[in-house]
């Protein structure tokens, strides 16, 4: 994967591309010979082993071989799209079927002979493949033909390749076969031979060429482990040698047993959890290291960070550091500042807010404070980044919800401390440990799991549409009992392509439906000031049903909201129904989440049954993780994190713990800049360099 200029060659000049398939070569990302050596199969077929369809296995996946005699599209009552393409073989008959992908159908003709590989179905007395990897071997007019000479297309192991329109998958392995011929020497290893040996790795060249044109499928295995294990490696390096570059500045012993601390600590109105205290007591360790804190804190809504962010902040007070508290927006900015504020009542803490909001006079009083060391504790939105603002010693760096900041935004509040301060990072998003290693491999993980004694689980039901009296009659009896309601939408304005209620449209029928009741409407196209006030004046109870958008995800706590219904819910992701459930249920009161969905497929079924089955917050994020893969999940480029070609963080858990243990372990031992590990840092700076915006090498 070492980059030199012969392997950055236009992939025009590759013999069978020219200029016409250039454009094509394109739509899938390949540009240059080392993108076509790196474009790898999805799947492999085994044209040793055709099995006559009257033999093949139901659950099995197999491979078929037949000629094209029907094909057809029909739709159902729910309007779901089934396209059906009809083989047979000398032995029998199967189909190969796609949903909600009629054109599929223009892919095949009668005559066609085709291979289909895939699990096997048993359905109404007939076999069939639901969507099939497939490959025309043959066209009714004998195009495309077959040759029984091609060594790289017939009885072996076959590559299938993501394809584009106007080109087969014939035509795509023999480019890549001459571009593994001519310049796959080029490539040079970059592995240090202790780790191919310690985890029992074959060579780069190996693996790349296996990995296109096995020889059976042992090799196959072994080109998968090495080119995996390289994508999870890569990436963990980048990690390791973040944290050792934050590990390698000094920063402030904390006093971790000050009167301050210990005073607010004994006057608390409520124990901690022992997942609060197991949190507290990781965080002291790593403020009396004298090594920069970088300490991310999980937890579910509810579960009680603030209040041990509130705690490490003290501690850095006892020890005459200045804390800052940055929140993705005012409205939750001065949710921190109120509950703060009770809590600090009776200490001598000087506390502060800052946001674009406040009048220009008491934003100057708060920076030249901040600057003399006068406030000890600042909370704030983006506007704590801004340049003026400075601190006298700033010693801790609390981010709440992270990912609603870039990288660039957490590093320069990071910076403006004297040295590298201390960062708590928190997130109401339950992260599976198995994304964390990916997405936080350089940071510690704390997790709160568990919530206070005294909360009531939050009852959820799934609502039919049909079903409208009977919810609105049950959300007339908790209006008339004091609550407050929120109504979530998936969109701000109607589709014309999609039929589905618009939070605009929907606020007046609550509005109409509930006329005794004051009804607002928020979302994410308003401006961030009348968003705010709405949000404020929901709070204060001066509305009694916000219709919104998913822009409350993340939001304030309002006891007496205790009903949260959400439309369309088979829309929305099952980490993101787990957030919005999350804006109810803050008080005493029993709450309630209530789905109304028609969902048209078993996902969207698994789904919200898995919402009215719990409210274990980690359990949903795997559960959404393994329906929705990691890409989709987090958002891997928001996240600064590149989809990687082969791994796959799920399948792949146990490489991925076996690479990252090399990559931490390689960082402690070697010299970055040593000649022989070159080839590998470069291959890090190029491609995380940029998008994780830390790693900087050489």
């Amino acid at each position: 994967m070492y980059i030199n200029n012969i392997l950055s060659k236009d992939v025009q000049y590759i013999k069978g591309v020219g200029p016409n398939r250039v454009k094509i070569l394109a739509k899938l990302n390949i540009r240059t010979v080392l993108d076509l050596i790196y474009y790898f199969p999805n799947t492999w077929v085994d044209r040793t082993n055709i099995t006559p369809i009257n033999k093949v296995r139901i659950g099995e996946k197999e491979a078929v071989k037949g000629v094209v005699i029907d094909k057809g599209t029909i739709i159902t009552r729910s309007r779901l799209k089934i396209t059906q393409v009809l083989i047979k073989d000398e032995k029998g008959y199967i189909s190969g079927v796609w949903y909600n992908q009629p054109y599929m159908e223009k892919i095949f003709n009668k005559g066609d002979s085709v291979i289909f590989f895939g699990k096997v179905e048993f359905f109404r007395g007939a076999f069939q493949i639901s969507t099939p990897e497939y490959e025309i071997i043959k066209t009714k007019t004998g195009k495309e033909s077959a040759d029984e000479d091609d060594i790289i297309n017939v009885n072996r192991i076959v590559p299938i390749y993501p394809l584009t329109e106007n080109i087969s998958q014939k035509q795509l392995r023999k480019i890549i076969k001459y571009a593994l011929d001519n310049y796959l020497n080029y490539i040079e290893e970059y592995l240090p031979d202790y780790i191919q040996n310690k985890y029992s790795l074959i060579n780069i060249k190996q693996a790349l060429y296996n990995i296109h044109f096995p020889t059976d499928f042992s090799e196959l295995e072994k080109s998968k482990k090495r080119l995996k294990f390289d994508e999870f490696f890569i990436l963990q390096t980048a990690f390791a040698l973040r944290r050792k570059r934050i590990k390698e500045n000094k920063a402030p012993v904390l006093n971790i047993h000050g009167e301050l601390f210990n005073k607010i600590l004994n006057n608390l109105p409520f124990t901690l959890t022992s997942a609060q205290e197991r949190t507290l007591n990781e965080i002291k360790q790593d403020l009396i290291s004298g090594k920069p804190m970088n300490r991310l804190i999980q937890g579910d809504v509810g579960s009680g960070k603030t209040i041990v962010a509130l705690l490490s902040c003290v501690i850095a007070a006892d020890s005459n550091m200045q804390s800052a508290i940055m929140a993705p927006t005012e409205i939750l900015a001065m949710q921190h500042m109120k509950n703060f504020s009770n809590f600090l009542k009776d200490i001598n803490i000087r506390i502060g807010l800052l946001t674009s909001g406040i009048r220009k006079s008491e934003k100057q009083d708060l920076l030249a404070k901040l600057k003399t060391g006068d406030i000890d504790i600042i909370i704030g939105t983006h506007a704590l980044i801004q340049e003026e603002v400075a601190f006298k010693n700033l010693g801790l760096v609390v981010i709440d919800e992270q990912h609603r900041f870039g990288v660039l935004q957490r590093a320069k509040l990071m910076e403006k401390g004297g040295f590298l301060p201390h960062t708590l990072i928190m997130t109401a998003t339950p992260i599976p440990r198995t994304l964390s290693l990916t997405v936080y491999g350089d940071t510690d993980i704390s997790i709160i799991d568990e919530l206070p004694p005294g909360r009531k689980p939050i009852t959820t039901i799934l609502f039919e549409d049909n079903k409208k009296e009977k919810l609105y009659s049950f959300i007339l009896q908790r209006l008339k009992e004091g609550a407050q309601i929120y109504a979530v939408y998936p969109l701000v304005q109607e589709s014309e392509k999609l039929d589905l209620k618009s939070a605009i449209e929907m606020e007046k029928e609550w509005a109409e439906v509930f006329s005794d009741y004051k009804t607002a409407l928020v979302h994410g196209q308003m401006k961030n000031e009348e968003r705010d006030k709405i949000m404020k004046d929901f709070k204060e109870k001066k509305i009694d049903i916000l219709v919104a958008t998913t822009v409350i995800e993340v939001g304030i706590d309002v006891p007496t909201a205790t009903v949260m219904v959400i439309e369309h819910a088979e829309r929305f992701g099952l980490s993101q129904l787990h957030q919005l459930r999350g804006r109810v249920g803050r008080g005493e009161t029993q709450s309630y989440c209530i789905l109304i969905g028609d969902p048209k497929t078993e996902e969207g079924f698994k789904r919200l049954n898995i919402m009215t089955s719990t409210n274990d917050g980690f359990r949903i994020a795997e559960e959404d993780l393994a329906i929705r893969g990691p890409g989709e999940f987090m958002g891997t480029r928001q996240h600064g994190i590149s989809e990687f070609k082969i791994a796959n963080i799920i399948r792949d858990n146990n490489i991925m713990e076996i690479a990252k243990e090399a990559a931490f372990n390689f960082i402690q031992q070697s010299d970055i800049n040593h000649n022989q590990n070159k080839r590998l840092f470069d291959i890090i700076k190029t491609k995380y360099g940029d998008s994780l915006n830390f790693v900087n090498i050489g």
